[in-house]
């Protein structure tokens, strides 16, 4: 169908946005038709026609009924055979809507013209909306053939193309079918402004399939109404949404001074099905390092979701026949699996995978996140539980752990462990009602722990000497306990625990004549021992309360004491002990066997040895609660008295050993918190406190520290810390300040709902570790003065002191803190950094700088100095569809050996 099919008449032209209507011409044909008509059903049928062939061609009449109205005028025309609808007109026909400021049905040819108008003040409004089914054009004017069902359509627009980012513009489009449009003139961008966007890719032809596919020709790309030099003889776009789409992923060049060239981040995306995907990129150096990556998403909806990554890099350090060539070989292992909870209520698996190369993120290629590079220990735990429920519900829980340390490459792995746990029962507890007293509240329960355990280090991992130094055990254990009142007023708890230990290997000693030194022999099979203690406690709850004057800012001061004093029994288990007879160790010369040692062959072993020493210890316990009633400053709250807290849980703990010979009461615990600014800042300390001197070698003697020349209490430690985030919005109305303090309130917890050390840096990339935009957030008006420049900053602080053995030394004394600036409506400035008093010196410094352009992002991140120092530019277009249209500029940190 061309422009020619229809009539020449002006009705029939195109309309563009500088085209209007004949007002005169419309008030002459009105007629008798009222303003205003309500909506009509008109059924049109298509007269037979006779060709020159005299073969006789029925048409088929519509299918269904036209459905029309108007808010100014409908008017009919039986002489051209057309009805013409004016301002706010509407056609409906089966799922084909049609809105428009003038719509012409022609019901001779079967065909609709819809085009806009122009208002009072000749702004073109009322812009045609064609629909059918999901599918939405906006074009400036449309003709339509309800038979063929093809159209023309003049500047039309497309948003959201297929459910993704896309919008198109075109001049001229033709309509084949409901599935197929041709256009020419295209302008494809992700921009929200279709009438000047940022940047847009310019196609002469397309082939645009509505929710499937849009295929180009020659295509280029124009940023700022100004063609660039990026161009491609032909584009295709993937537009299923709910299909991903395999291809390759571009990577990125670069240059660094270690290793010459490189390309980045390149490689292949396979869309394997609905449920899972792979992604395998790369790197490459001129120097011959290179890496490789392999990650996999998968989800089955209400069922599990996860993500599996490898990486591997070999690295070269200088040139192959220098005398500081190097090469190593890194790894690293990530794997996290979750489980939906209304999958299986009884059973659970769930994985989180980190380990690999010590060294991996300190000197990965590709690899510059500050959160793992800052972080020392890693760890991974793989899972499976199920409960078995009844009467007397049992989980049993199968895992495999594993811990790391990057700095001492040493390695814990249990692989695997067990545990089954019978839920507590009381045997004596009525069969209804709630239970009271000693004999009713007895209750038992029973868990088994089975271990096997490796430790390692990084160059034997996973080899036969690891396997070889293995450790397994089995312990058994049955608490017994009961509770009760003693006068209304006083808690008590009894209790008793049985344990039973089971190992797999034991080690002998002996001393040896003839070598000169104690020989330990490991012996392989079966051994256990057993244990048993008892212990018993008692507490309750004080309250005082000291009023004040009526009228005044303070009503009360209430304190809250928790004593508790408990005793604990457990006999020498000396039958597990063996001895056996050596020199001397102080005499070198000494060849008489005098000196008696006294062992247990389970040392050495995964739970350890029994003690040979009997133990009564008495421990005390004080918890303090201070708070305050005082006046609120809200007038129009509906309380008058509001209550603070002003000393959170000051907590003092000690015990008192009776059977030990000499230094019986253990270093006394003080820990607490003292509120600042309610629910948003609290300073936490604590120390410890010792009554014993020490010696003049700085040991522990049974002398008081008073009577040694000091004071009553000796301090051998102690710590003091606090968080806080202050924001523009403390300053800003109470609304803003409420939403401030519910964060306040996790780093009162001692959590961190942000990321105190800046976000995760990853240049590749994927991430600034700056806020994102909110695309939903409605726009604000930006004033040009009395303007608010939004901002946060976190702030933490850690101090403590180390005097256990005269040393008088602060053992760590710094302030980190992190914060970000939004300078501008788009742009945002943010850092990290902090300072260490104690070694006075800079922490780990990062700055990122962020700006929003609308249709792009544009990130700048520098570590300004350390080992890490490097940077990383990008600016990329938005969304993920055209995620590789971007420019990467980094320098990746200098290699420290």
């Amino acid at each position: 169908m061309t422009a020619q099919e229809f009539p020449s008449n002006n009705n029939a032209i195109p309309a563009t946005k500088n085209d209007s209507i004949d007002a005169k011409a419309i008030e002459q044909d009105l007629g008798a038709l009222s303003r205003k008509q309500t909506l009509k059903d008109t059924t049109f049928t298509v007269r037979d026609t006779v060709r020159t062939d005299s073969v006789k061609v029925k048409k088929e009449p519509l299918t269904d009924k036209v459905a029309y109205k108007a808010t100014d005028y409908e008017r009919i025309s039986r002489s051209k055979k057309k009805i013409f609808l004016y301002n706010e007109a509407e056609v409906i026909y089966e799922d084909i809507q049609i809105n428009a400021g003038e719509i012409i049905l022609d019901y001779q040819k079967n065909t609709v013209f819809a085009k806009g108008i122009k208002d009072s003040s000749g702004v073109y409004t009322q812009a045609p909306v064609f629909k059918q089914g999901l599918n939405e054009v906006m074009p400036d004017s449309i003709i339509f053939n309800f038979d063929s069902e093809k159209a023309l359509i003049y500047g039309s627009r497309v948003e959201g193309a297929g459910g993704q980012e896309i919008n198109l513009k075109s001049e001229i489009s033709k309509r084949v079918n409901d599935s197929v449009v041709f256009m020419s003139n295209v302008k494809i961008t992700t921009s929200k402004n279709l009438d000047d966007p940022e940047y847009y890719f310019y196609a002469r032809k397309v082939k645009f399939v509505p929710g499937q596919k849009l295929v180009t020709g020659l295509t280029n790309m124009y940023i700022a109404d100004v063609p660039t030099p990026i161009g491609l003889p032909f584009a295709f776009f993937p537009l299923d949404k709910q299909q991903s789409v395999s291809g390759f992923i571009i990577p990125s060049p670069g240059e660094t001074r270690q290793r010459g060239y490189f390309l980045q981040n390149g490689g292949y995306y396979f869309a394997l099905s609905d449920y899972y995907n792979l992604a395998i990129t790369g790197d490459y150096y001129t120097n011959g390092s290179y890496a490789l990556r392999a990650d996999s998403d998968y989800r089955l909806r209400y069922k599990f979701n996860g993500r599996l990554s490898f990486n591997f890099e070999k690295i070269l350090a200088s040139e192959r026949g220098l005398p500081d060539f190097s090469e190593r070989n890194t790894y690293n292992i990530r794997w996290n699996h979750s489980q939906d909870s209304k999958a299986s209520p009884n059973s659970r698996f769930s994985a989180s995978v980190n380990l690999g190369s010590s060294d991996f993120f300190q000197q990965s290629l590709n690899q510059s996140n500050t959160g793992n590079f800052l972080t020392n220990n890693f760890s991974s735990s793989v899972s499976y539980s199920r409960t078995f429920p009844g009467k007397t519900p049992v989980n049993v829980t199968v895992a495999a752990t594993h811990s790391q340390n990057s700095q001492t490459e040493v390695i814990n792995l249990t692989l695997p462990s067990a545990q089954v746990n019978v839920d507590r029962i009381f045997p004596f507890a009525p069969k209804s009602g709630s239970k009271k007293g000693i004999i009713q509240n007895i209750n038992f329960n029973y868990s088994l722990r089975a271990n096997n355990q490796y430790v390692t280090t990084d160059s034997l991992f996973f080899t036969s000497e690891m396997f070889r130094d293995g450790r397994s055990s089995i312990q058994q254990t049955i608490p017994i306990s009961t509770n009760f009142k003693i006068a209304k007023f006083i808690s008590a708890t009894l209790g008793a625990n049985y344990t039973e230990n089971t190992v797999f290997r034991t080690i002998d000693q002996s001393y040896d004549e003839d070598l000169g030194e104690v020989v330990r022999d490991t012996i392989n099979g079966i051994d256990s021992y057993r244990t048993y203690g008892t212990s018993a406690s008692l507490g309750t709850t004080i309250y005082g309360i000291f009023p004040f004057k009526e009228g005044g800012k303070i009503e009360s001061i209430r304190h809250v004491v928790r004593p508790n004093i408990g005793i604990s029994y457990t006999p020498a288990f000396d039958q597990f002990f063996d001895t056996f007879l050596r020199p001397d160790p102080n005499d070198p010369t000494a060849t008489d066997l005098t000196d008696e040692v006294e062992f247990s062959r389970f040392e050495g072993s995964l739970l350890g040895a029994p003690s040979n020493r009997e133990s009564a210890a008495v421990s005390l316990g004080l918890s303090n609660v201070v708070e305050a009633k005082v006046r609120d400053k809200d007038t129009a709250a509906t309380e008058e008295y509001k209550k603070i807290t002003l000393l959170r849980n000051l907590n003092f703990r000690t015990s008192y050993n009776i059977t030990a010979d000499s230094l019986r009461l253990a270093p006394i615990s003080v820990s607490g918190a003292i509120p600042i600014i309610e629910n948003k800042l609290e300073i936490n300390f604590s120390a410890s406190l010792d009554i014993y001197a020490l010696n003049s070698n700085n040991r522990r003697i049974n002398r008081l520290n008073i009577n040694n020349g000091g004071s009553l209490f000796r301090v051998t430690g102690a710590r003091a810390n606090f968080g806080y985030n202050f924001s523009s919005r403390d300053f800003g109305n109470g609304k803003d300040r409420n939403t401030n303090r519910s964060q306040n309130q996790t780093f009162a917890a001692g959590g961190r709902p942000d990321n105190l050390f800046g976000g995760g840096v990853d240049i590749t990339g994927n991430s600034n570790g700056l806020p994102e935009d909110d695309e939903d957030q409605e726009e604000q008006e930006v004033e040009f003065y009395n303007f608010k420049i939004p901002w946060n900053l976190r702030v933490s602080y850690e101090v403590s002191y180390v005097n256990s053995a005269r040393q008088n030394d602060i053992g760590s004394h710094s302030l980190v803190f992190s914060g970000d600036v939004e300078l501008g409506k788009r742009w945002t400035v943010g850092g990290s950094s902090g300072y260490d008093l104690a070694n006075p010196g800079f922490t780990f410094t990062s700055l990122q700088f962020g700006r929003d352009l609308e249709s792009w992002n544009l990130r700048f991140n520098w570590v300004p100095f350390s080992t890490r120092s490097s940077w990383n530019f990008f600016i990329g277009i938005k969304g993920n569809l055209l995620s590789d249209i971007k420019y990467d500029k980094r320098r990746a940190p200098d290699e420290r050996l």
